[in-house]
């Protein structure tokens, strides 16, 4: 089926057609619900709609790690820069990687120079 990715407030929405121009299929929160949604409102959406969360903010860890939750699987991007024109071909690259990971639950962290993958739920 491929992946369905849900892109945070904090993420451009020009990383829609980053994602679908690699085959998956991609919305923004602002085209999905309230732009002033709490994480934990925005992180159950993607759950129950089998998405990927791909954020900029650090707190969707820390709601998967205190929840033991099984999913979404999160995408953490720790880059100053995160437009697509500089991170695009790196970070699909990862998906194309950890797709089947991805589908069963897990937390990849991204920085400028490494990926840390943890499979979920965190005990």
């Amino acid at each position: 089926m491929g992946l369905r990715l849900l892109i945070d407030m904090n993420l451009s929405p020009d990383w829609v057609e980053v994602f679908k121009q690699a085959g998956w299929e991609a919305v923004h929160w602002s085209n999905t619900g309230d732009v002033g949604a709490r994480d934990d409102v925005i992180m159950e959406w993607a759950r129950m709609n089998g998405c990927v969360l791909f954020t900029h903010d650090l707190d969707f860890g820390t709601l998967l790690a205190t929840t033991r939750a099984q999913g979404p699987s999160v995408i953490q991007v720790r880059t100053q820069d995160t437009m697509p024109r500089g991170l695009s071909v790196r970070l699909i690259q990862l998906l194309q990687l950890y797709e089947t990971t991805l589908d069963s639950g897990a937390l990849i962290t991204v920085d400028e120079i490494r990926s840390r993958v943890r499979i979920l739920p965190f005990y």
